[in-house]
């Protein structure tokens, strides 16, 4: 399961994310999004779970905490089949 996290400090690096979510479980990757001029963190990042569960109690147990004097944010990536089946959809049909 992918989770994207947000409200990162700037400071923080990859190894900091993953010794965060390896409390829960198994973590597969970390990608941590940086600027691709200069490098920095641009405050959000994403991690793979195999282990749902263990994602999911990841999810529920870090949303809203405060890392590094930053309240993060912690959600499942949901991808959408059909971004945009809804331009076809007709309102008359």
């Amino acid at each position: 399961m992918q989770i994207h996290i947000t409200n990162l400090h700037g400071n923080m690096i990859e190894a900091d994310i993953q010794r965060l979510f390896t409390k829960y479980g198994e973590v597969e990757l970390v990608k941590l999004v940086r600027d691709k001029l200069n490098n920095r963190s641009l405050g959000h990042a994403y991690v793979d779970m195999p282990v749902q569960k263990e994602a999911l109690l990841a999810i529920s147990s870090l949303h809203e905490t405060d890392v590094k004097g930053k309240r993060i944010r912690v959600a499942e990536v949901i991808y959408d089949p059909a971004p945009h089946a809804s331009w076809n959809v007709s309102k008359n049909a």
